[in-house]
């Protein structure tokens, strides 16, 4: 395996997210207090949580919580079923289960950055870009094009990060009639499923509808509990499940007892905490699309689909880069500048930001952001 290049969106997090007064790019829904959680327990299931026994657990995940994670799926059962600690972690056995260093696989850019460099360490890959003229459309032709005999793997994000796109349901159902002829595994990362403004319509969960397809889920995002550190793959290849597994015992080996417990609280309750989280989304998009009708001049964005981040074009002459730059460190006004989302397989846009909607308090931000616009 060859040394993972240098993480750019953690590291950019890593030297602003805490500093920042204002960060407008979160990709994650607002969080609440462990007070909070608690509050939607039923007796037995704070009972449970507040008298646990604090050793390890088991690495497959709590049995109790594998089952209510199946149940939030159509068709999935317990044992198909693997927790890891964040997704993060599964994409990274996924990958180093299904690829070695004499196969091919296929991602779509731009894209969370580990989803092109762990399948790169391993193998060797080939980008398809998504159509910004298209609403940042997914040419299902063109990942015909680009698989190989050796192709194991096609990995894609709907609603997808950093564009909030979600693919047509005909294009996603000709993408797995796809690989199902070839044989090709499918990751999806669904961390975003339930996640959007109202009437928002997701795709089923790769799991439910392909045998060889992996559902990537988390605590994380939708539900916008990204403490907890607990993310999970759903697949049908209970072989597969079990390779990833024992890939686990060189990674973390078992996951928090604490955060799986308080998973079970909150997965029994995820309508509740989606409902909350989407009406945020329904109050702070008509924000965005002031601002940016009210600067039109500096900004280009379509609507997302889904998710709680969108992806827009800055026009101003200084850069994006440079604008990004100034903004968080003379204003505190964090944004994620599209260097971050650059790819080594093809071109993306060096002259897009990405925007987050999920979290409260945007009306403060996007006024200090406004004035320094105004200077």
């Amino acid at each position: 395996m060859s040394v993972l290049p240098d993480f750019r969106l953690e590291t950019h997090f890593s030297k602003w997210e805490f500093k920042a007064k204002y960060h407008l790019t979160a990709s994650d829904a607002q969080s609440i207090s462990l007070n909070e959680l608690l509050g939607m327990a039923s007796d037995d299931d704070r009972k449970s949580f507040e008298t646990m026994w604090l050793g390890y657990t088991e690495t497959f995940g709590d049995p109790y919580l594998r089952e209510v994670i199946a149940g939030t799926y159509n068709e999935q059962a317990s044992e198909n079923i693997l927790c890891f600690a964040g997704a993060s972690e599964g994409i990274y056995a996924a990958n180093h289960v299904i690829l070695d260093k004499d196969s091919h696989a296929i991602v779509v850019t731009p894209n969370y950055q580990s989803h092109e460099t762990l399948p790169a360490s391993i193998a060797s890959v080939s980008a398809v870009p998504l159509r910004e003229e298209e609403g940042w459309a997914l040419d299902i032709e063109e990942i015909g094009a680009a698989i190989r005999p050796n192709t194991k793997l096609v990995t894609i994000n709907f609603p997808h990060n950093p564009t909030g796109a979600i693919l047509p349901l005909d294009r996603y159902m000709a993408l797995i009639e796809l690989c199902r002829k070839h044989g090709i595994y499918i990751l999806h990362d669904e961390i975003f499923n339930g996640l959007g403004p109202t009437g928002t319509k997701h795709l089923p969960f790769i799991a439910d509808v392909y045998e060889r397809g992996l559902s990537l889920g988390v605590m994380s995002k939708s539900y916008g509990l990204p403490g907890l550190r607990i993310g999970w793959i759903a697949c049908q290849d209970k072989a597969l499940l079990s390779q990833m597994e024992r890939m686990k015992h060189y990674l973390s080996i078992c996951n928090s007892g604490p955060s799986e417990k308080l998973s079970i609280i909150a997965l029994k309750n995820k309508d509740k905490l989606l409902a909350r989280n989407n009406a945020i989304i329904d109050h702070n998009l008509p924000l965005w699309a002031a601002f940016f009708a009210k600067h039109s001049d500096l900004f280009q964005a379509h609507k997302p689909d889904g998710s709680c981040m969108g992806f827009a074009k800055y026009t101003g002459q200084d850069g994006i880069e440079d604008f990004a730059r100034k903004l968080v460190e003379q204003a505190g006004v964090l944004l994620l500048p599209s260097s971050i989302y650059a790819s080594n397989l093809g071109h993306t846009p060096a002259d897009h930001f990405r925007y987050g909607f999920g979290r409260t308090g945007l009306e403060e931000g996007l006024h200090v952001m406004d004035d320094f616009l105004s200077e």
